[in-house]
């Protein structure tokens, strides 16, 4: 039997700047999570550097890193403790932001998908980053709760950089201005974003 080693991503060599909106475009498998995740420090690389001239989120996705067995308060919480931030404050936004009312005093493992993602989406903006990582946009709920999203990312943060795999091409064309195609562990990065997409579709 072999040593099942496998390497996921090969001679990556990107910059992003303050204020970018960067779409990683590219098939299941092609490492968009990955770099994710060693963009925001969740994984480390085995070769290689991850240079953070800013402060990064840790990737929004919808396997969350929560502890399941506490409750969304609890996570809250944690997270106000790990970032020095006053826990009431985080409170606050998370209750208002979630909608999620009594159910925040119980276990996130008994949370939807849906509901678990409306608590990453809470977490991750009742703490300031200079960039956001996420790892593909889904949005849930009802037009309110996507109204609510769309403002805390793109209109409040919008000089914020953000950086987000995808598998929509509209999401990419509306709120990035430069995209990269991952394909076979290579990243290639793109100034026109509908040449990436062009690109992208060939795959």
């Amino acid at each position: 039997m072999g040593s099942g080693h496998k390497q996921v991503l090969k001679g990556i060599d990107l910059e992003i700047a303050r204020g970018e909106h960067v779409g990683f475009l590219g098939r299941n498998g092609a490492g968009k999570t990955t770099l994710i995740k060693l963009i925001g420090g969740v994984e480390m690389p085995t070769s290689g550097k991850i240079r953070r001239a800013m402060s990064v989120s840790w990737p929004l996705g919808f396997g969350g890193g929560f502890q399941g067995s506490l409750t969304g308060y609890d996570n809250a919480r944690f997270i106000a403790r790990i970032y020095g931030h006053d826990y009431a404050t985080i409170r606050d936004f998370v209750e208002a932001f979630t909608e999620l009312g009594p159910q925040l005093k119980m276990p996130v493992k008994t949370y939807s998908s849906g509901m678990r993602a409306r608590l990453a989406f809470a977490l991750s903006l009742a703490i300031e980053f200079d960039c956001y990582l996420i790892d593909e946009i889904i949005m849930v709920g009802d037009a309110n709760f996507h109204k609510k999203c769309h403002y805390e990312l793109f209109e409040k943060r919008g000089d914020r950089a953000l950086i987000f795999a995808s598998h929509s091409p509209d999401l990419v064309r509306e709120f990035c201005n430069r995209a990269v195609v991952l394909d076979q562990g290579m990243a290639s990065m793109y100034k026109d974003v509908n040449e990436a997409l062009n690109v992208y579709a060939a795959l």
